[in-house]
């Protein structure tokens, strides 16, 4: 009983802090959002049944599918323009421009490309558009950070205008991800640089004019070759202020945004008003807390896990993100193919913290075992959460000193190893197990690599490397299910929560379909209400 009480006691402490900071938080909310709202109503501007205006944060930086890599560079090429391959809700690549596709050995994939396909001038497009999209990138014809992601490409052959053959340099399992939306659209033979300004793709949208930090205007496909939209015009309004966003929305001059910046407490003000649906699932984006394994501190894997058995993430979960985020076990999302959750977890338990800090040679002196530094950007959800952190590591001993800089300076210092801890978000990149390469393997340090944490294990390194080169999906979810494992008990990272997807729209808007990815499919089957 006596043991109970105790828990229960330092759970509580752990909540108050925390209260503290979100109540204040509410009462600028409702200061900026609610306050402000009545004398904006009259201003509502008559919706136009033809256009659907959906607000988003910042204008995409290239919308030619091969250079763009920002969120809403890759989330509006997939309106643009089609792949070869798309993926399900649980990521498995399933059929687009490519109705089938071989691998009669692990060097060579042949891909069958739907006929009667065009693009938004009337070219048809024939083989030769695929190989001209991958060519340009693999020949230097323009210059772009995904060329490096066709490195294990030897050629691109195209034998008939429907048929697209390509020959690896050594098996990639990966490929058939890298051929599919999001990561990469087909573009017309001969495109260079043109596509940034006039993007021509044959997806179920058509590019019409974009203004830097104003608008992107797309229109209805009609000539479409697979489902066309319902809707006869989109209109991306760039709206980067969080509060101007949730105005926007209850005027009725906007009528949708997803993944809002807002506030949790904005969207929940939002989701009472009578005008607005606010509709919610399961995401991909994944929060994660970093250690720097050289560290002479956290090199050692008890403190690591001492941090992370300290870490109570319910309030957080509670209170900061009201709902609105799930608890991780692994850096793959819930979703995928490969994920697994029969892992080691680290529920909330300071006692088992202090013993392995105890067993690692750090005792308690005046209650602190040693100081420990976490940088972090000015981005308020972070500040918030590393606050609430540093009250849980206080009780276990750990004196966690913030640092806070602004993003260039953050990310330089993240990119160069110059951190004890951060906490950063996968956004997309996650989504494949191929991210346990990009982020775990010893071949990727940094600079060159974004294996930031310093991690090195010789058998996760070869489970990578034996993943990497098998065609078999069940033989490779096994690899990546031990590589999980080893994860979960070293703890180069901790993984905190999946965001989930948020989209705030008006009553006019129907059949909203939410995907995991948090991407915009959903403008390709929602509907404008002429009521």
């Amino acid at each position: 009983m006596g043991k109970w009480r105790r828990k229960k006691h330092e759970r509580t402490r752990s909540f108050a802090p925390l209260r503290m900071t979100i109540l204040l938080r509410r009462i600028a909310v409702f200061l900026a959002v609610g306050a402000l709202l009545l004398p904006l109503l009259s201003c509502s501007q008559p919706p136009d049944t033809n256009t659907l205006v959906m607000i988003i944060e910042s204008s995409p930086t290239n919308l030619d599918p091969r250079v763009g890599i920002d969120g809403q560079s890759e989330r509006i090429d997939e309106l643009l323009f089609d792949a070869l391959l798309t993926r399900d809700d649980h990521f498995n690549v399933q059929p687009g421009l490519a109705e089938r596709w071989e691998i009669p050995d692990p060097l060579t994939y042949v891909f069958h490309l739907h006929t009667g396909v065009k693009f938004h001038d009337g070219r048809p497009l024939t083989s030769l558009d695929v190989k001209w999209t991958f060519d340009s990138l693999l020949q230097g014809k323009l210059r772009s950070t995904k060329t490096s992601t066709y490195r294990y490409v030897d050629r691109i052959d195209a034998p008939d205008d429907s048929t697209v053959v390509f020959h690896l340099k050594e098996p990639f399992a990966a490929l058939l991800w890298n051929l599919s939306e999001g990561a990469i659209g087909i573009v017309p033979e001969g495109s260079l640089d043109e596509m940034t300004r006039q993007p021509i793709g044959t997806g179920p949208f058509k590019f019409v004019s974009a203004e830097t930090d104003k608008d992107v205007i797309l229109a209805r496909n009609d000539n479409y070759w697979g489902a066309r939209p319902h809707l006869a015009r989109v209109r991306f309004d760039v709206v980067p202020d969080a509060t101007t966003q949730a105005l926007e929305l209850r005027k009725g001059s906007a009528d949708l945004t997803i993944n809002s910046p807002m506030p949790p407490d904005a969207i929940v003000t939002l989701e009472r008003d009578p005008s607005l649906i606010v509709q919610r699932g399961a995401g991909t984006r994944l929060a994660y807390l970093a250690f720097n394994l050289r560290d002479p501190i956290l090199k050692d894997v008890r403190v690591r896990q001492a941090i992370a058995y300290a870490l109570d993430r319910r309030p957080m979960i509670e209170y900061l993100w009201r709902n609105q985020v799930q608890a991780a076990s692994s850096i793959l999302p819930r979703q995928s193919w490969a994920y697994n959750g029969d892992v080691q977890r680290y529920d909330y338990d300071p006692g088992k913290a202090r013993q392995l800090l105890d067993a690692a040679g750090y005792p308690s002196v005046n209650g602190v075992r040693f100081h420990l530094t976490m940088k972090t950007s000015t981005n308020e959800d972070t500040r918030l959460m590393v606050a609430v952190m540093q009250q849980q590591l206080r009780q276990v001993g750990i004196a966690l000193d913030i640092r806070t800089f602004e993003s260039a300076t953050f990310m330089a210092d993240v990119v160069s190893g110059a951190f004890q801890l951060y906490s950063l978000r996968w956004i997309g990149g996650n989504e494949d197990p191929d991210i346990f390469d990009t982020a775990f393997h010893s071949r990727n340090f940094p600079p060159a690599g974004r294996n930031r944490s310093f991690y090195s294990n010789p058998r996760v390194d070869s489970l990578i490397d034996q993943a990497r080169r098998e065609t078999d999906q069940d033989v490779r979810k096994k690899l990546y299910a031990e590589i999980q494992e080893i994860l979960a008990k070293d703890v180069p990272s901790v993984n905190l929560w999946y965001l989930n997807n948020v989209v705030v729209h008006g009553r006019r808007v129907r059949d909203v379909t939410l995907s995991p990815s948090g991407n915009y499919d959903f403008l390709k089957t929602a509907e404008i209400s002429s009521e």
